[in-house]
């Protein structure tokens, strides 16, 4: 795989970094991601750095050299980080459950598969615009796609920092599948957390990427993000890669799981296997089989 990437964190104007940000690689396959643990609960910084080395672990052991389905291996690590976190708590009898959001995303056969929990982001910037961008999980984007607010208005509206779902809350994240890009040569595949996105506009960060190579822009958004906050300014963090490569034949499709066959909560397999952290890949896919049955017969369809 031909690509460039680079990565910067910093700690704003808190006083430690919360956040964790990485990236592991073979001769085929890449991982990125950013967790910024939550800063308005105890042991944030925990949180990020289980999920960035449970993410890691188990990369280094599937990707051999590539992921056999990366859609799948998303579904499963991000649901397994929220069980960690809720076995940590318990086995250093915690007051709460140390909590992070985290975004990730997998480069493999000329596509990027991403799944995230939260507020922290990925944009794909193609040929100078953001082809797509994910949808937080907050209040604030919830007003956004009701049109009862405006993107303007989200910098200083007092909701701004209501996470609807994380890993380590009280109630389990509504897992998504993955969602896919075939990629071409030239696009940019960012991913942040709401340190570096929330104080910038979308054009600024879109005349960065443009006007400089990767690793200068991503100076110049982190240093750009830290100016505009300013005394209030969050950790800042962010990973990105530029692709090298052409674009995959059409025929290439992604090796993803079509949502219908996915269970949507963490608890959908932990109900089947009360040792979720144990299940291998066949037994996720045996009991999402289980689900999708019961759900044909609750509804009544062969």
């Amino acid at each position: 795989m031909k690509y460039s990437i680079v990565q910067d964190s910093r700690v704003g104007a808190r006083p430690y970094n919360q956040d964790r940000v990485g990236y592991w690689s073979t001769q085929a396959s890449l991982l990125m991601m950013v967790a910024d643990g939550m800063g308005g609960h105890r042991n944030g910084e925990m949180a990020a750095q289980i999920a960035l080395e449970h993410l890691a672990e188990s990369f280094k052991r599937d990707a051999k050299p590539k992921l056999v389905n990366p859609d799948l291996f998303l579904f499963r690590s991000v649901g397994r980080i929220h069980l960690l976190l809720q076995q940590q708590a318990r086995r250093l009898g915690l007051p709460e459950t140390p909590r992070t959001v985290i975004v990730a995303c997998v480069v493999q056969d000329g596509y990027a598969y991403w799944s995230h929990i939260g507020d922290s982001r990925l944009y794909l910037v193609r040929k100078g615009r953001v082809l797509t961008r994910t949808k937080d999980h907050t209040r604030l984007q919830q007003l956004l796609d009701r049109g009862r607010i405006r993107e303007e208005a989200v910098a200083t509206h007092p909701d701004r920092n209501k996470v609807l779902q994380c890993l380590g809350g009280d109630k389990p994240p509504r897992l998504e599948p993955a969602s896919s890009a075939r990629l071409v040569k030239g696009d940019i595949v960012l991913l942040c957390s709401d340190g570096l996105w929330g104080p910038l506009t979308q054009r600024q960060l879109l005349h960065s990427l443009i006007a400089k190579d990767l690793e200068p822009a991503i100076a110049e958004l982190v240093a750009l993000a830290e100016t505009r906050a300013g005394p209030q300014c969050d950790n800042v963090s962010a990973v990105a890669m530029s692709w090298g490569e052409g674009e995959l034949a059409p025929a290439d499709e992604p090796h993803t799981l079509p949502f219908h066959e996915l269970p949507t909560d963490v608890q959908d397999l932990a109900a089947i296997d009360s040792d979720f952290m144990k299940m291998t890949d066949e037994d996720i896919e045996r009991a999402i089989a289980e689900i999708r049955s019961a759900l044909r017969k609750h509804s009544g369809t062969r």
